[in-house]
């Protein structure tokens, strides 16, 4: 898999009032000009002519810089989110994501909702903030406010939140507002921010997205003003993180059932967790400590958007590394790791070893099997070959699919629609879902998921831990994920990339680099999206994917 970025960027463009426009008044003159003027071909043109190619090239200039400017929003979109840098500091990066672009953004996703319209519902639309401790999310949470009041939406502001928790604000009682969005960058540096968007069906696809940002370009390149910080109608506070977290408290207690202290069912273990100063630490407090786990020794909990510790990142070899010597100092039974906004999570077993990647991959298939014989599991197309051994050998099929977790887990949407029984989709990022949670990337959902078969292995009389489920899971020789970052303008990143992808793939066909091969489908069971031969003479755009 490779991944490409843009390391330049273009400059901002101001539209400046014209001192001098001819509204075809035909006794008008600009002083700053001469009476006559001369064609490229030496021959002198009428004053009419001239006025009207004067005044044509000035449109086309105003057309080409609104939509240049268009252009900036538009780069923003990041597949199914909204990306950009919204704080100096990055070499040969300028700030794109301002309040302006926000509130256009966050005023079309308002329009969107509502022109979606609500079911059953008469009242105006509700939607909800959440954010991580970003330096840059107070000035872009007045953004997001004005946007949605602007498209008539009432606006609530949940405050340092988690991305899976702003979805079950849509779900869960008494709040249950018709959309949400959260301010996060993930695991990307302080200087970055971003929005994710979920109504009650879930997260935007890719192309709502486009769609809203389209929008929001026009808005964007017709005003350009600065933000008004006077919210006509201010938005209303709510805590939801702790109905959050006592729903997450409630699903260990009801399916742990502890026979002896039900509502203290991690009574006797030590779990550390290590939030990496994003949003996580809550489930230190308002879920561990309260069902009665030891959480001594856990690690930056509290919110700093500045991430002085390390990239809350479970994929980050730093964070990995702090927890397992936590883990092993404190002589803890699990050790968990969020990134920042608590979508992902990986684990480490209590012998210290790091289970993020294929092995949480394989961990949690072990699980869902055991509940869920013979489902099938969907994962990414950058798993192991061993991966699908350990899958296959404990009755479950492996789907594989196109790299990006919003694609994994909307395949897994589709084959249950199909009749197919998918209950885990999950990428080698940590992004994971499940079926029996809305289809949601949850990294607090998944780690309960662990906790709980933690707690019924010990009470079944296993002295083992986590770890023993995936003992058997073999491991690859080598692993390496390759990034290029592309030299070139925003607007020819992506064709950029393209072309050295495609590139880099005839060099490992013909065999130019020594040790590469191309992984082969084998027997694809193919429905619709890759671009695969129908007959004989005419290609179709059909969407294929492939089981191990």
């Amino acid at each position: 898999m490779m991944a490409a970025s843009s390391t330049n960027s273009t400059g901002s463009i101001s539209i400046k009032q014209h001192r001098y426009i001819d509204h075809g008044n035909p006794s008008y003159r600009d002083p700053s000009r001469n009476s006559t003027s001369t064609s490229s071909w030496g021959k002198q043109l009428p004053r009419r002519h001239r006025k009207l190619s004067c005044t044509a090239e000035l449109q086309q200039q105003i057309l080409s810089m609104h939509e240049e400017e268009a252009d900036k929003i538009r780069r923003l979109q990041n597949g199914s989110d909204v990306r950009g840098v919204a704080l100096e500091g990055e070499k040969g990066r300028t700030v794109d994501l301002t309040p302006p672009a926000v509130e256009a953004i966050s005023e079309s996703f308002g329009e969107w909702v509502v022109g979606k319209g609500v079911e059953g519902d008469n009242n105006p639309v509700k939607v909800s903030l959440g954010r991580d401790p970003r330096v840059t999310g107070g000035a872009l949470s007045v953004a997001v406010f004005s946007g949605l009041s602007r498209a008539g939406c009432m606006v609530y502001d949940m405050g340092l939140a988690t991305t899976p928790a702003c979805f079950m604000s849509t779900l869960l009682p008494p709040f249950a507002f018709h959309a949400s969005i959260m301010m996060t960058a993930s695991h990307l540096p302080y200087t970055r921010n971003g929005l994710k968007f979920f109504t009650r069906r879930g997260g935007l696809r890719s192309s709502e997205v486009e769609e809203i940002c389209e929008n929001a370009a026009r808005k964007y390149s017709n005003r350009l003003v600065k933000v008004s910080t006077l919210l006509n109608l201010p938005p209303t506070r709510v805590d939801f993180m702790s109905v959050y977290a006592q729903h997450l408290r409630e699903i260990i207690m009801e399916r742990v059932n502890h026979p002896f202290h039900y509502d203290a069912p991690l009574s006797g273990f030590k779990i550390i967790v290590n939030a990496g100063n994003g949003s996580g630490g809550f489930f230190t407090w308002a879920v561990l400590d309260k069902l009665g786990a030891d959480t001594f020794g856990s690690l930056h909990l509290n919110p700093d958007g500045m991430f002085p510790n390390h990239i809350p990142n479970p994929e980050d070899k730093t964070a990995m590394a702090v927890t397992r010597s936590a883990v092993l100092e404190n002589s803890a039974d699990l050790g968990i790791v969020f990134d920042t906004d608590v979508d992902r999570s990986g684990v480490v077993d209590s012998a210290g070893n790091p289970i993020n990647g294929d092995k949480l991959i394989a961990l949690m298939s072990a699980i869902v099997l055991r509940e869920h014989p013979g489902t099938t599991i969907v994962t990414d197309a950058r798993t192991s070959m061993a991966l699908s051994k350990f899958i296959t050998e404990r009755g479950g099929r492996h789907c594989l699919y196109r790299v990006g977790y919003r694609n994994v887990i909307d395949k897994g949407v589709q084959l249950n629609k199909d009749g197919i029984d998918a209950h885990l989709m999950m990428e080698t990022s940590g992004h994971g879902a499940l079926k029996e949670n809305y289809f949601l990337d949850d990294g607090a959902y998944m780690v309960v998921k662990i906790i709980i078969e933690m707690v019924r292995m010990k009470l079944g009389g296993s002295a083992e831990g986590i770890g023993s489920l995936i003992k058997e899971l073999e491991e690859p020789f080598e692993s390496m994920e390759l990034r290029m970052d592309v030299q070139s303008e925003p607007k020819d990143a992506k064709a950029r990339a393209v072309q050295a992808i495609e590139t880099f793939r005839e060099f490992v066909e013909e065999g130019r680099i020594e040790g590469w091969e191309l992984d082969s489908c084998g027997d694809c069971w193919v429905t619709d999206g890759c671009l695969v031969d129908t007959d004989d003479t005419t290609p179709a755009a059909i969407d294929a994917y492939m089981y191990r």
